[in-house]
């Protein structure tokens, strides 16, 4: 077994709302280590707010029976480094305690505290979030599932705002990259009926006051590799 699969750990994720607006580059730039490239897509730079559930997880070395469930919400944008295309988050929230603490310290990301809830009726979501601490950070959509899309394909704007396989983190002034790997996502339309968020401004962006570009996906299996120096 390489190191990587001793290390590495598997996950499921499942109802995922990928939400995304418009942002500029002078509004990401100071929030992104200057190592890393911004990402855009036909000149157009995005803030994506993702929230989903995460099930399953587990280390390579923990037996299924461990494994263990939580709630996730990520403020992401899309940059670049050394010819690969990534993710970089400007906060994670989770309803694990267990799971800010263990990605805090073991990775450095920048995970938070949160009260969260999902309800799922057919194809109708609510899905909540509050920052258990005395920092602002909330979010409460109310969305549709929608029909299914064609699948993603390369250089279009679905398949860059969906289909991203690095991560990218800075800890300690030296940049570390993690890589996942799961079959394309089964995007489809989502109709926003209600969002109420702080998240996005809580990372020290501000957004549009416009719909977002939502998308859904039921679920991926996921093979989550070890972060490696960059």
């Amino acid at each position: 077994m390489s190191d990587v699969e001793r290390t590495g750990g598997w996950q499921r994720w499942q109802n995922l709302l990928f939400l995304h607006w418009p942002v500029t580059a002078g509004a990401l730039r100071p929030l992104v280590p200057r190592s890393l490239e911004l990402d855009a897509h036909d000149g157009v730079y995005y803030v994506g707010l993702v929230p989903f559930q995460m099930l399953g997880i587990r280390t390579a070395w923990m037996p299924k029976a461990l494994s263990f469930d939580f709630l996730e919400t990520n403020v992401r944008t899309y940059v670049r480094h050394g010819g690969r295309q990534g993710v970089y988050f400007f906060s994670l929230e989770a309803s694990s305690k267990l799971a800010v603490r263990v990605a805090r310290a073991q990775w450095g990301l920048p995970y938070y505290d949160a009260q969260m809830s999902f309800h799922r009726e057919g194809e109708r979501v609510r899905y909540q979030s509050k920052r258990s601490r005395a920092e602002k950070g909330h979010l409460d959509v109310d969305y549709t599932i929608g029909q299914r899309l064609a699948d993603s394909v390369p250089g279009t704007l679905q398949h860059f705002l969906l289909e991203r396989y690095h991560l990218f983190l800075e800890k300690r002034e030296q940049l570390w990259s993690g890589r996942v790997e799961h079959t394309p996502y089964p995007a489809c339309h989502a109709q926003v009926h209600s969002l109420d968020e702080s998240l996005i401004a809580a990372a020290g962006i501000t957004r549009p006051q416009t719909p977002p570009l939502a998308h859904y996906a039921s679920a991926v299996d996921v093979r989550v590799c070890s972060l490696r120096k960059v």
